[in-house]
């Protein structure tokens, strides 16, 4: 079976497929320059083994990310599975984040345009646009930096923070994106830098920005019974033609 059609028919084993949407959104990331190389980290809960995660191991560059290079470790940071070591602020950011918010799967960066809203002494995302309106009370704000994360309590307190929403702002650091499955965490990471982009850039217009009402974000976020292509659907339909680009561009996550 050729990667092409990976990227279109479903893959019958579930733990295989996390695997090859991890890498592949992997790959994506640097396509649309949200990595820092090695850096950073992106975590999938194992399916059927909540307690146990897969990630790409240290050392690796983001572009090179294959299926068979994920390793599975826990949260004391031991590979379970496969060969390599899991870096010190994945295990302390990801692992308990996983647990006490009970997310599939864990996308941390410190992409350009959303890092750089973060350096700034106000750093809300504003709805003014229909794409940042997705975004409208979904953001949690941690405000204070504190240094590179080393502990399981600095996960846990992000977990905390984070709640049921969907982001976390991390002042001076980054971002967090959660998310039921590879392809819609890794959705809501790039819509999140484009929409950070935008607001930068409007905000060096020096004219005020036009904030939507509540009640316009409220419709915006409101599903469409009617719509023949509901969130979910739109999400997966994104990454199946964002890993058709990767086979064009950037081949050999599934491998």
């Amino acid at each position: 079976m050729s990667v092409h059609s990976l990227a279109k028919a479903p893959i019958q084993d579930p733990v295989h497929q996390a695997k090859v949407h991890l890498a592949a959104a992997l790959r994506m990331a640097v396509l649309h320059e949200l990595e820092e190389g090695i850096d950073n980290h992106f975590t999938v809960a194992v399916p059927g083994q909540p307690d146990r995660y897969l990630i790409l191991p240290f050392g690796l560059h983001w572009s090179e990310a294959r299926a068979s290079d994920m390793i599975v470790f826990n949260e004391a940071g031991e590979t379970i599975e496969g060969k390599g070591i899991v870096e010190i602020s994945a295990k302390c950011i990801h692992a308990p984040i996983h647990r006490v918010a009970g997310v599939n799967v864990v996308l941390h960066t410190h992409q350009t345009w959303a890092l750089a809203l973060n350096m700034l002494a106000d750093n809300r995302l504003l709805p003014t646009s229909q794409t940042s309106a997705f975004f409208g009370g979904q953001i949690a704000y941690d405000d204070g930096y504190n240094g590179l994360a080393d502990t399981l309590q600095e996960g846990e307190r992000l977990a905390r923070l984070l709640g049921d929403k969907q982001v976390v702002f991390m002042k001076n650091h980054g971002v967090l994106v959660v998310g039921d499955n590879v392809a819609q965490a890794y959705r809501r990471l790039y819509r999140l830098e484009r929409v950070c982009r935008t607001q930068l850039l409007a905000m060096g217009a020096g004219q005020p920005l036009a904030v939507l009402p509540p009640e316009i974000v409220e419709r915006v976020q409101r599903p469409n019974p009617d719509d023949t292509h509901p969130r979910g659907e739109r999400d997966r339909l994104y990454f199946e033609a964002m890993m058709r680009v990767l086979d064009r561009e950037l081949p050999g996550y599934a491998d």
